[in-house]
């Protein structure tokens, strides 16, 4: 393993990019329909929204899939090689659209889902890669993404846990790796997300982990922030009502930027340590306020033992604190007090 593969997925830059590695992966994929104009938007759009890396498919149907391959269930409108036929994209337009997220400021990723596919995003300069997961057992890709030596986004929502070390194990020779955490159902309900994989997916790989969300709404994004993840991955899409595979349960531009405030807002949340004692020190004049004093139920004459009814707790805190009232039990006053008196040492005997 590289030095860089145990490395925080967050710190300093993407290796030979000088471009800070992403928090916030907008999953753009397909959704384009092969519409190379709405690809280029959906760069823009996703850099608007606060992303911080786009994420494609690089698909090239003759070196992945045959004629005949079935569908999945969520979108089974058109056969999977026609699809891809349809949807791909020319080296050139694969270069330009690394070309506009560089000019966007975000880094530019893709899923290769052939060798081929790896060599040809190689040749336009990706970022980094992404492993979906259905590419997990396939052990030769994983070996050519190490040779490139590019950091490695590794889902998993497909792969048992057997499976998972292997994919491992076959990219630890190359750069960057981040296992994120996944779960291959779209729409993903709650019960599924599976955020306590993430835990043992740090302990068991020594590896930043992060989280691919395919759940419809912010919850299991922020959730998994807070229980370690580093990078999180969200669909992205102009519109939930495109035509295509993700469309539906993608995120829309204004959910999509509220979702990025609402990770740096957490993230700044989860990094900022707080002593519990030092913060206290510092809110001395809003402990006189609202905390309560011991103060005198009744008027009191002078020679009164005093019991606990004698005794109330009001505001403010700036006396004996409510918290001693075991020490004023049983002692005796040495005046007349009214009702209400605040009590200090020299009242008592």
């Amino acid at each position: 393993m590289t030095a860089s593969s145990t490395s925080s997925a967050t710190s300093g830059c993407l290796p030979g990019t000088g471009v800070p590695a992403p928090h916030l992966i907008a999953e753009i994929g397909s959704v384009h329909d092969g519409s190379f104009g709405n690809a280029l938007q959906l760069i823009d759009a996703a850099a608007a929204a606060g992303a911080d890396a786009v994420k494609f498919q690089t698909h090239l149907a003759s070196a992945e899939t045959r004629a005949d391959a079935p569908s999945p269930g969520y979108f089974s409108a058109e056969p999977r090689h026609a699809y891809f036929t349809r949807t791909g994209f020319t080296p050139g337009q694969w270069s330009e659209l690394r070309a506009r997220a560089e000019a966007a400021g975000v880094v530019f990723i893709s899923s290769a889902f052939s060798l081929e596919a790896v060599d040809l995003l190689e040749e336009i300069g990706v970022a980094a890669h992404k492993v979906p997961s259905g590419e997990v057992t396939n052990i030769p890709l994983l070996e050519r993404l190490a040779e490139t030596g590019k950091p490695v986004y590794l889902s998993s929502g497909m792969s048992t846990w057997a499976e998972l070390d292997a994919a491992v194990e076959a990219l630890r020779p190359g750069g960057r790796i981040v296992v994120m955490q996944c779960a291959s159902i779209y729409p993903c309900p709650p019960e599924q997300v599976g955020l306590n994989v993430l835990a043992e997916m740090r302990e068991r790989y020594g590896l930043p982990v992060g989280y691919s969300d395919h759940s419809l709404g912010m919850a299991a994004a922020v959730a998994a922030v807070v229980l370690g993840a580093e990078v999180i991955e969200k669909h992205f899409t102009f519109s939930t009502l495109m035509y295509g595979s993700d469309a539906q349960h993608s995120m829309e531009p204004p959910a999509f930027a509220q979702l990025a405030s609402m990770l740096a807002e957490t993230r700044a949340m989860v990094a900022a340590s707080v002593d519990k004692d030092a913060a206290a020190a510092a809110l001395g004049d809003m402990k006189h306020i609202f905390e309560k004093s011991i103060v005198a139920s009744r008027p009191l004459g002078a020679g009164t033992v005093l019991g606990f009814g004698e005794l109330a707790f009001k505001k403010p805190g700036d006396g004996i604190p409510a918290s001693r009232y075991r020490e004023i039990v049983g002692r005796t006053i040495n005046r007349d007090l009214p009702l209400d008196h605040q009590f200090s040492e020299e009242d008592l005997t």
